[in-house]
């Protein structure tokens, strides 16, 4: 009787792979409740088709990745573009109405003002930010953590968590990639624009980037740069 249950079971994965092989592998998985997977679209697009030139697929270091969430993919990506084209991100993206932090002229802060100008006169860094699996374990574990009680901040909460990073931002209500980028160059209220320095240096080649839920802000986001 084991034995027939065990090749019911053979038959039924088989049928499963062979019958149905869009069904198998065509799967999504989820990571803390954010769906994965391996097909990704050029979160840029929507913005302008100036964005589908072959040339920007390059900056898609994590496209293979089998440790990030498709939305952690989706970030890496649009940093490297950012860093790539500063000035097409600002025509299309920053001074696009579709954008969801969009400011008309007349209510632009200093912040918004001066990031217009920062990527105005922005070189541009041809050298992508590749995936970084320790500074991935670092993000992840104090984004879980923070996310748990509420916390906001780069202190760690849990012995758990080891720093595994030369610069770290976090970002708070956003689960989005283009949005959580934008929060951090933006950078509203911290006066030495921090976040948006470490996004835009030149100084760092890899990057752990982790999504999670978090009890007072819906998500957070933390990225290490190394």
């Amino acid at each position: 009787m084991q034995n027939l249950s065990k090749t019911v079971t053979v038959i039924l994965l088989l049928m499963f792979v062979f019958v149905f092989p869009k069904s198998a592998f065509s799967f999504t998985k989820k990571v803390n409740g954010i769906k994965s997977s391996d097909s990704i679209i050029n979160p840029l697009i929507k913005f302008s088709t100036q964005w589908s030139d072959s040339k920007y697929e390059d900056c898609n270091t994590a496209k293979n990745n089998n440790y990030l969430t498709t939305e952690e993919k989706k970030v890496i990506w649009t940093i490297n573009m950012i860093r790539f084209n500063p000035q097409l991100f600002l025509n299309t993206v920053l001074l696009n109405p579709k954008c969801d932090y969009y400011e008309k002229p007349e209510k632009r802060n200093s912040y918004y003002k001066s990031l217009i100008q920062t990527l105005k006169l922005m070189k541009p860094i041809k050298l992508e930010l590749l995936p970084d699996s320790l500074a991935f374990v670092s993000a992840r574990c104090h984004a879980y953590h923070s996310g748990i009680i509420g916390y906001v901040g780069h202190e760690r909460n849990s012995n758990e968590c080891k720093k595994d990073f030369n610069a770290e931002c976090c970002d708070y209500g956003n689960s989005g990639a283009v949005n959580i980028l934008m929060n951090l160059l933006i950078d509203d209220g911290i006066v030495t624009l921090g976040h948006r320095n470490v996004c835009l240096s030149n100084q760092y080649t890899s990057l752990g980037i982790s999504i999670q839920p978090h009890h007072t802000y819906e998500y957070n986001a933390v990225l290490d740069f190394k």
